[in-house]
């Protein structure tokens, strides 16, 4: 993989980034890679978010054909937001992240590393 060109046309990972920016964006691809869920649903699944982020990124990721969003004519009114096939190939990035993060010294991330806790507790 080269990573020469910085141009958004040349550069699969500024294009990635320019749909996925953000902590949020990642993290709400990683709940719908789960299920379909409901707004809130989605805001209960995210603590710490905004309903102005999330809808932001859910209107965004619509727009890029990324998560459809399926309006259902009942009372109260009921949607549903789901990746698309497109969305969905997402699942080997996001698995790529966490198997790496994984890797990574929990002290590196402000957290405790439950091997070191073993040994001296």
């Amino acid at each position: 993989m080269k990573f020469d060109h910085c141009a958004l046309e040349e550069c699969g990972v500024a294009r990635f980034l320019s749909l996925l920016d953000g902590p949020w964006a990642t993290l709400i691809v990683r709940e719908l890679l789960k299920k379909p869920h409901r707004f809130n649903e989605l805001l209960t699944a995210l603590p710490g978010i905004s309903a102005h982020t999330l809808s932001s990124r859910l209107r965004k990721f619509e727009a890029h054909e990324l998560v459809t969003r399926t309006a259902y004519a009942e009372i109260p009114p009921r949607v549903v937001y789901e990746l698309t096939p497109v969305g969905m190939e997402l699942r080997p990035v996001l698995d790529a992240m966490n198997a790496w993060a994984m890797t990574v010294p929990p002290r590196l991330f402000g957290l405790d590393d439950p091997k070191e806790s073993a040994v001296t507790g």
